[in-house]
């Protein structure tokens, strides 16, 4: 009996022992991996400290903010930055410039703890205004009147875009080896009433085209967008002589170069260019001559009249209101409107930028003339420069005279090469390179550029390592050359490579499939093999960041469970690679997806806690209690709003449950701004986890699951 109680105490003693023994060896490997963590990563204040230098000292820094993710810093002088420095640092996960800021991503929850760094160092801050005032006055004269024409473009462009995709399909079925098929032939088809319909659809928008203009001008400029659509409208009013018609049936008079600039403004044809020819011809369609020399015809399809009107209108709107009393406001500003803006741009502005914009469109059509296909190989290759300088919206303008006018783009073609060589050597460095971080960056931003938006790719990785960059406008050229030989030409613009095949449906797309094929691949083999070397780094950061939070906050998070996140935003659901923002759609801060919202309220999206709520209300970061840690951002650059038009309902550290109200947000105080309120809702840790998969298609209604989580 004893023998067995000194056994039974001998047993637990050493089983105890054990327990002990177990706890000190791993507290003592804690402790050992948290001394090693000291070396290996700086902690933010180090990082505060090497942030600073690489922008070139406290001196170089007019203002420094942040948002839910990145730090905004206003520099003086871009040349001074160390950008190669910056974004190699610790907790760095990309930089790039945008509206006139250098934003460092640092994620949620680590970006507020580097501000407040940078802040306590010596870097001056700034208020929201102060910093979007501040963004807006970047570049030269030049930059800002592209990037002002780009902002008058953009809510146009689905517009155009999907009358391209419908010439596209019309151009498709119109072809005699498909009609053969249904047993008629183009001339039968063209008789139809179907054919009818598809005019419908592809002429109105162009028809149009100065109301649109017109409409998006006053909306930019601060303007009544009403009173722009309508002057628009008054732009091809149908009691003006419609504009081809005229064109093409223009009267041609006998013009002496000797006679003064009265007699050749009225002897010009509808497009403004002189016609020195002895033959006059008598025809039923002709301008209506105003005072005897200013011809006006209607502007369809014109693009400079409009975007000008719409410019001087809304500055003069805004005039009339500082000059006219409140209680005549509404009567008089719409009528003094219209009537002085119609005059100026009938009698005035039409006519002269109507001249200009001939010239335009002739030089551009010259340049896409050249021989050898010159033309594709010179902007093959410096395009994605142009677009790094932040002034390529000036395609628009020129595709968008091309288009209207001649119902063809040549540039979207050469465009195409030259994003698919950047998508090219992108995934190149994604393929090579053994480093998690940038897989994680590079796969995604290639994507991202096959979709036709590059700046993630050029950004984020392209850039970076230099080389693949200057690969990628090599092939660029290589690929525009080819696409002007062929000369491939889309039924509109705004679309690239694999959304842009819908645009080279009239019998051009076996040619544009191989031209994006040949200069992926051209990108793709250089890069690989010269343009980049990887460099075998030891990846520790994911793992020693856990281990920081553990020693700092005692929190050892529990085992992360499959779950599913409902929509937070009643809406529609949209890829996030169609973000337009690179820090989201290049899966920079994680995997999710976007949602166009078409109600103002936020909801939660899983019983969850508030781990971030901004004072501005424009974003949302939660951990559920699955160990998801999702981010709602509503909106893009809305951080700029400093508030107005957010309201926030929870604080830091609330626990909510699926479906609650987090806040409420204007989407009309939104679009005033100029912003985009599409919404991100993403998984900050989906590197922790087996797969996250957007799941949710179309209309979104509350509680509607958008993303799938899988441990």
């Amino acid at each position: 009996m004893k023998k067995y109680f000194f056994c039974k105490t001998l047993d637990i003693s050493l089983n105890h022992g054990k327990i002990i023994f177990v706890k000190v060896i791993k507290s003592l490997s804690k402790k050992l991996k948290i001394f090693i963590r000291r070396f290996l990563q700086m902690n933010n204040t180090e990082i505060a400290k090497k942030v600073i230098e690489a922008l070139g000292g406290r001196e170089n820094v007019n203002s420094v903010a942040h948002c839910a993710t990145r730090l905004r810093v206003m520099v003086k002088d871009e040349g001074k930055i160390d950008k190669n420095t910056v974004e190699n640092l610790e907790k760095v996960q990309g930089a790039f410039f945008n509206s006139g800021q250098y934003q460092i991503i640092f994620g949620t929850g680590t970006v507020n703890k580097i501000y407040d760094e940078v802040v306590a160092l010596g870097l001056p801050t700034s208020s929201k205004d102060d910093m979007k005032a501040e963004a807006a006055k970047q570049g030269n004269w030049f930059q800002r009147a592209i990037r002002t024409f780009g902002d008058v473009f953009v809510p146009i462009l689905p517009a155009i875009v999907a009358t391209g995709l419908f010439m596209g399909v019309r151009g498709a079925i119109a072809q005699d080896q498909v009609l053969s098929l249904f047993g008629t032939t183009a001339d039968a088809f063209k008789a139809t009433d179907f054919y009818t319909y598809t005019v419908v659809l592809t002429d109105t928008a162009f028809a149009f085209f100065p109301a649109l203009i017109c409409w998006s001008a006053f909306r930019v400029f601060g303007g009544n967008p009403i009173i722009g659509l309508v002057l628009g409208l008054m732009m091809v009013n149908s009691a003006l002589p419609n504009a081809w018609d005229v064109a093409g049936q223009a009267t041609k008079f006998a013009v002496d170069p000797s006679k003064d600039i009265l007699d050749k403004i009225a002897n010009m044809d509808v497009l403004g260019s002189l016609k020195f020819t002895s033959e006059v011809t008598a025809t039923k369609v002709h301008p209506i001559y105003f005072f005897g020399f200013i011809p006006v015809v209607g502007y369809q399809n014109s693009v400079l009249p409009a975007f000008f009107v719409g410019l001087f209108g809304a500055k003069f709107e805004k005039w009339l209101h500082k000059k006219i009393p409140d209680v005549l406001d509404l009567l008089l500003v719409p009528f003094l409107t219209f009537l002085v803006m119609s005059i100026l741009g009938l009698f005035v502005i039409g006519p002269v930028f109507h001249i200009v914009e001939s010239y335009v469109l002739n030089g551009t059509e010259f340049l896409l003339s050249l021989p050898f296909g010159l033309a594709g190989l010179i902007i093959g290759a410096v395009h994605q420069l142009i677009v790094v300088t932040g002034v390529h919206h000036i395609f628009n303008l020129l595709e968008s005279q091309l288009v209207s006018q001649t119902g063809k783009d040549p540039f979207n073609a050469i465009i195409t090469a030259a994003m698919t060589a950047q998508a090219g050597a992108t995934l190149a460095v994604a393929v090579k390179t053994k480093s998690k971080k940038l897989k994680a960056l590079a796969f995604p931003a290639a994507l991202s550029a096959g979709l036709g938006i590059t700046e993630p790719a050029i950004f984020g990785v392209n850039l970076r390592f230099v080389k693949p960059f200057v690969i990628g406008l090599g092939a660029g050229a290589v690929g525009g050359w080819l696409a002007s030989i062929m000369g491939l030409a889309g039924t509109s613009f705004g679309i690239t490579i694999i959304p842009g095949t819908l645009l080279y449906l009239n019998g051009q797309l076996l040619q544009y499939i191989f031209m994006v094929v040949l200069t992926t691949g051209l990108s793709f083999v250089l890069t690989y093999m010269f343009g980049y070397k990887d460099e075998d780094t030891v990846e520790e950061k994911a793992v020693t960041e856990k281990l920081v939070e553990e020693e700092t906050t005692g929190n050892v998070p529990a085992a992360l469970q499959d779950e599913t996140i409902i929509s937070p935003i009643v809406g529609q659901a949209v890829a996030l690679s169609d973000v337009n923002d690179p820090v989201f759609s290049s899966g920079a801060m994680g995997q999710g997806i976007a949602i166009k919202p078409s109600e103002g309220v936020v909801y939660a999206p899983a019983d969850a806690e508030v781990t971030i709520a901004f004072a501005t209300g424009h974003a949302y970061g939660l951990k559920t209690s699955n160990g998801a840690e999702i981010l709602i951002h509503v909106g893009i650059d809305t951080v700029s709003m400093g508030g107005e038009g957010f309201d926030q309902k929870v604080a830091q550290g609330d626990k909510v449950k699926a479906g609650d109200v987090l806040g409420t947000f204007e989407a009309e105080k939104i679009a005033a701004a100029g912003l985009d309120d599409t919404t991100m809702v993403i998984v900050t840790n989906t590197a922790d986890y087996a797969s996250v998969t957007p799941v949710a298609e179309g209309a979104l209604a509350k509680g509607d699951a958008i993303i799938e989580v899988k441990a």
